[in-house]
């Protein structure tokens, strides 16, 4: 989740009873593991030296203890790989990928919300294989590769769909996932008319639920859909990320995925997206990875309204100007997206980093607002609400004027 999105379906699954785990790690996966893959040279876990993936760094953000796996997806190719990178992981049996009694519904979680994100993997597969429409950020969202994240940002909707607990989950059925893209591609032949999203190709959001950099620590999953998108001439994959994975400028997009990179002013940075990279290192890599072959954009998301927002944002916007190089402002682009914020996320919250909601949580600002799935959330007020974005505008006009604004939501 590398940017800020609309709150999503705020329904858990229904509590079950926790089974008794004394054969958990036993139940027939573990005679899977069949040692170290050796992938054809030239594909997406081919070795090529030191990867970051196996950095320090890499470890602090995963460090997997316990794995969690459908039969099926732990036999798969994708799966393999997966255990043979934490070969001293405990394998537990689940059923459903959505349903992992002690993870999900858990309310004794909360006091294991980081730990469970650095140290518990789930593997599944990708059941209903859907292309959603979408017109802001994408013109569609794709089946994405994962669902959940290792980081930790305070405002992110994903964590309360599983309820309380949301590790990583991976689908090991990515050769479907590219499949089902493929025809969806093929059915919409040329793009023939320039919208928001962009001038020529249509724009598949591949990271709806999860953060792609962070996952492509994990499997090639990500580094397939690069692979698979850099050879349809009328599309585009794009994702939001707020982490800095040095293994994908190891990937050759061709111009035809667009990294996102979500950018705040630090101080909010600091308090919010808990366990990202810091917003400096987000606008340094811009360059490097136009360089890769990315297309590079960028998301001013969220805005948090916040006594001094104003002066803390222009001085963000002046960095940028001071540091992108000049290929990146010719091509850079930018969604501006407001904070939106739901009361069970607030609940949610306050059990493991209450000091997040002195800035998220502000009824005197904030009104109530039905999403498109149904659910309730709040927003700024309408009048408050674009007020800031039209402040915003003027802020890039006068720090920034090269970068365009897609939209402004």
């Amino acid at each position: 989740m590398g940017e800020h999105r609309k709150p999503d379906d705020t329904s858990q699954p229904r509590r079950t009873q926790e089974p008794d785990h004394q054969d958990d790690a036993l139940f027939g996966l573990e005679e899977l593991r069949s040692g170290p893959i050796h992938p054809a040279p030239g594909s997406a876990e081919a070795p090529v030296g030191p990867l970051f993936r196996d950095s320090p760094a890499a470890r602090r953000l995963l460090s997997i203890r316990e794995i969690h796996a459908e039969p099926a997806a732990a036999a798969s190719p994708r799966g393999q790989q997966i255990l043979a990178r934490w070969p001293d992981a405990r394998i537990i049996h689940a059923d459903s990928h959505w349903r992992i009694p002690e993870l999900h519904g858990n309310e004794g979680n909360l006091e294991r919300w980081v730990r469970i994100k650095s140290e518990v993997l789930v593997l599944g597969e990708k059941k209903t294989l859907a292309t959603r429409p979408n017109g802001r950020s994408a013109d569609w969202i794709a089946p994405g590769p994962a669902n959940g994240c290792a980081m930790a940002c305070a405002y992110c909707y994903v964590p309360r769909r599983k309820g309380y607990a949301n590790p990583i989950t991976v689908f090991t059925n990515i050769e479907q996932i590219i499949a089902h893209l493929a025809r969806h591609v093929t059915r919409q032949g040329t793009k023939k008319e320039a919208n928001q999203c962009d001038p020529s190709a249509w724009v598949y959001d591949i990271g709806e639920n999860s953060d792609c950099a962070v996952d492509a620590l994990i499997s090639a999953n990500v580094a397939d859909l690069v692979e698979a998108f850099s050879h349809w001439p009328t599309a585009k994959a794009s994702f939001a990320t707020k982490f800095i994975n040095p293994d994908l400028l190891l990937l050759n997009p061709r111009g035809r995925t667009r990294v996102r990179f979500s950018v705040m002013p630090p101080q909010d940075s600091r308090l919010l997206d808990i366990r990202t990279s810091p917003v400096q290192e987000r606008i340094a890599a811009a360059g490097d990875f136009l360089e890769a072959g990315y297309e590079v954009h960028f998301n001013l998301s969220p805005v948090v309204l916040r006594p001094g927002w104003e002066a803390d944002w222009a001085l963000l916007l002046q960095r940028m100007d001071d540091v992108l190089p000049q290929a990146v402002k010719q091509q850079a682009a930018a969604e501006v997206i407001m904070l939106t914020h739901n009361r069970d996320l607030h609940e949610l919250n306050l059990a493991w980093h209450p000091r997040a909601e002195d800035a998220l949580w502000r009824p005197d600002l904030q009104q109530a607002k039905r999403s498109e799935n149904g659910s309730w959330n709040v927003r700024y007020r309408n009048a408050e609400k674009a007020g800031a974005v039209d402040c915003l505008r003027h802020l890039i006009a006068a720090h920034a004027p090269w970068l365009r604004i897609r939209y402004a939501f």
